[in-house]
């Protein structure tokens, strides 16, 4: 197995060379860290949706569209990432996504927990410190190959990641920030400045290398060669272009984010006879927390929402309509134009 052990590059290099790697179809570890501040969106994503574009752009932070899928992220030196790539048909790479998961993120784990960090493998794609992540990871295919990205957080700037996210307003972008630090750490939360600082960076890259070669035996140090940089700089050409970036676009009514396993931030819109209803509320191991219901409708009595709300928090997704139904029944509540229907257009998921 070759590795490339980069250390710090420039940011469009951190995500360049594991693409080029996958389009060549050659298999490698990669360890890296970007120079400077960025933003990456998923594939799948469209950046006008996800960004604040015009905050990046004031604030002179690229905004980045990968091959590989998930959310978009606020990436900086202070993440250190693996970037696995192999063959599809490799004999390494486990046909079930769990095991695929559990066998590539073991090795972080262990890293973490030599530093005395006592991570452990959360289904299907986290590794968490007590119920808190400490990881970020994204998976996909590019080419004949399959990608699988990952991180050591040693500090995050939780506060650049809730604004370059594209968010309602100002109060939801409160709630993103404060979700976002009660449900990611780093090293230096859990060490503290002090122990934390026991371990630079190199210290960790070699970590990662001893522990990695648990799973892919002895590496053959590599370098950026000729073939790669080329590649490199082809799809550059692409993938640093604004067709490329926006590429992705539909209007959406409906923002989820991924914040751990089992922790999402919901904002949703419909359109119901009575008016438009918006929903902001928090998705924690499949109870409602912190519903937040508003819009341009009608209720009789004026507080009959603000009874829904808190009833609904709580309860269990899949207790949401028996919930709502309750509501109607035991309640003298009226709300024209809007049916238990409605609700759950807006709330279910």
């Amino acid at each position: 197995m070759d590795l490339y052990r980069l250390g710090n590059v420039p940011w469009e290099d951190s995500q360049l060379a594991y693409h080029a790697l996958a389009q060549l179809g050659r298999e490698g570890l990669i360890l890296v860290s970007p120079a400077t501040h960025y933003v990456c969106v998923g594939y799948h994503q469209d950046a006008r949706q996800e960004v604040d574009l015009d905050f990046c752009r004031i604030h002179d932070i690229p905004v980045f569209r990968r091959q590989v899928g998930g959310g978009a992220v606020y990436l900086d030196g202070d993440q250190l990432f693996f970037q696995i790539v192999l063959r599809r048909d490799s004999q390494s790479v486990p046909k079930n996504k769990e095991n695929f998961y559990r066998k590539f993120l073991q090795p972080v784990i262990d890293v973490y927990r030599r530093i005395g960090i006592p991570a452990q493998f959360k289904p299907i794609n986290d590794v968490v410190t007590g119920f808190t992540k400490i990881s970020g990871t994204g998976a996909g295919e590019i080419g004949d190959c399959v990608v699988f990205v990952g991180n050591l957080i040693f500090d995050f700037n939780y506060k650049i990641m809730s604004q370059v996210l594209k968010v309602p307003d100002e109060k939801f972008r409160d709630k993103v920030h404060r979700t976002i630090e009660a449900n990611l750490t780093t090293i230096r939360r859990e060490l503290g400045v002090k122990e934390a600082s026991r371990w630079s960076h190199a210290a960790l890259y070699s970590l990662m290398v001893e522990e990695f070669q648990r799973v892919f035996g002895t590496f053959s140090r590599r370098e950026l060669d000729d073939e790669l940089r080329s590649k490199m700089e082809d799809m550059g050409k692409v993938m640093k272009t604004d067709s490329w970036l926006f590429r992705r676009g539909r209007v959406l009514n409906s923002r989820q984010m991924r914040i751990r396993s089992g922790v999402n931030l919901v904002h949703r819109l419909h359109k119901a006879p009575g008016g438009v209803i918006r929903a902001d509320f928090e998705i924690m191991d499949r109870r409602y927390r912190e519903l937040c219901l508003s819009g341009d409708w009608f209720c009789y009595p004026r507080d009959a929402v603000s009874v829904l709300e808190s009833e609904i928090q709580g309860v269990k997704i899949d207790d949401l309509k028996p919930t709502v139904e309750r509501f109607y029944a035991e309640h003298r509540f009226e709300t024209p134009g809007i049916t238990i229907e409605d609700w759950m257009a807006v709330l279910k998921t």
